[in-house]
């Protein structure tokens, strides 16, 4: 798809390798020989520990869902005298004010949730990259001295492309996502669903979106299709937020929106459940993309590991990774370490600092 050639500029990017504890530059990464199963690690306890933190993930995004749901209940149903259930409250006044078209609320305004969600949190990361402040914040960059500040060539060619992946590949899709759950037959009721089965369906949707996510990235990084789609998303080998859709057409509907789609699309989930759904996916990979470590965050050290060494670190969960082998370089890295979530103010570089350098090293890279 031609949207303009300045667009596709092509960017040698050099990968980075370990050889017995040094960093040596290799040839320039084109993309995995195949699809072949690599050797997974024989530890049992590795297994189990990757299992602790996929369940931490759903079980702490729960607790806190929860926690926050009945807080926000309370409180906003006090402050605004709100009657009866406050969510449903709040959701038939939106169907008073858009109309109950199924239709416009799945295709528009899945579209409008997804583009406040992805920009009103992009743009706080951008400013950060692009003013350097506040200051203290560079501490928990997970690649010290880069994008500080970001070019901002590259970053005006992101910002467009992610618009063009929005709304001339974004809305598209939502069509035709609509057209399926019709098809499929899904919940249109203007009650919306109970909190129970709200949790249950987001667990399924994690699990599928992992599964489709793992399988199809790796994919994208197989030799024949890697240098014609997906190396335009890893010309950011340091990312930023907002390079989270920053990517092919191609891609972006097999990768990125196809994974998340997989769970509603199971389910027949509720244009409500779809609009939660999609926000945390976008919050999440807002964060695994931003370059920031942040406490009390999800650890973003594994997938900005993948963009560090290209062949690493397919997944979200991790899950996968393990099974297939495809994390033993990170987990033989500093940065396995630091791949938790602080909860502390004490930055992971220096909770758990590198070991000193031997011989050659690249600014911002080592681990």
């Amino acid at each position: 798809m031609q949207i303009g050639c300045f667009f596709l500029r092509d960017l040698s990017i050099q990968t980075v390798l370990w050889s017995e504890g040094k960093m040596v530059e290799t040839e320039a990464y084109q993309g995995d020989q195949g699809m072949a199963v690599r050797k997974p690690s024989p530890a049992a306890a590795d297994l189990v520990s990757t299992l602790k933190k996929a369940l931490f993930i759903i079980g702490s995004t729960t607790i806190v869902f929860v926690a926050l749901r009945n807080s926000l209940t309370y409180h906003l149903q006090h402050f605004w005298g709100a009657s009866g259930d406050f969510w449903q409250h709040q959701w038939d006044k939106i169907l008073q004010t858009f109309g109950d078209d199924p239709y416009f609320l799945m295709v528009y305004g899945s579209t409008i949730v997804s583009y406040f969600v992805y920009w009103s949190i992009g743009i706080l990361y951008t400013l950060m990259d692009t003013t350097n402040k506040p200051a203290f914040l560079r501490r928990y960059k997970v690649q010290p001295g880069t994008n500080e500040p970001v070019e901002p060539w590259k970053l005006v060619k992101c910002i467009l492309w992610v618009h063009f992946n929005q709304f001339f590949v974004g809305i598209p899709f939502s069509i035709a996502s609509y057209y399926l759950l019709a098809l499929r037959g899904y919940d249109q009721s203007p009650q919306l669903p109970t909190f129970h089965w709200v949790l249950f369906e987001l667990i399924i949707c994690i699990l599928l979106e992992e599964v489709g996510f793992y399988y199809s990235h790796r994919l994208f990084h197989h030799r024949l299709l890697y240098k014609h789609f997906h190396k335009m998303h890893h010309e950011w080998q340091s990312p930023i937020a907002i390079t989270a859709i920053y990517a092919h057409p191609l891609e972006h509907i097999c990768s990125n929106l196809s994974p998340v789609f997989l769970g509603p699309l199971v389910l027949g989930s509720h244009v409500a459940t779809v609009w939660l759904w999609v926000s945390l996916t976008i919050l999440s990979t807002l964060n695994a993309h931003s370059g920031y470590h942040l406490p009390f965050f999800p650890s973003p050290e594994a997938h900005d590991f993948h963009h560090l060494k290209f062949n690493q670190c397919y997944g979200v969960l991790g899950v996968l990774d393990l099974l297939h082998g495809t994390d033993d370089k990170f987990r033989a890295s500093k940065c396995f370490s630091r791949h938790l979530m602080m909860l502390s103010l004490i930055p992971p570089r220096e909770a758990y600092p590198d070991d000193e350098p031997k011989g050659k090293t690249v600014k911002g890279k080592q681990c």
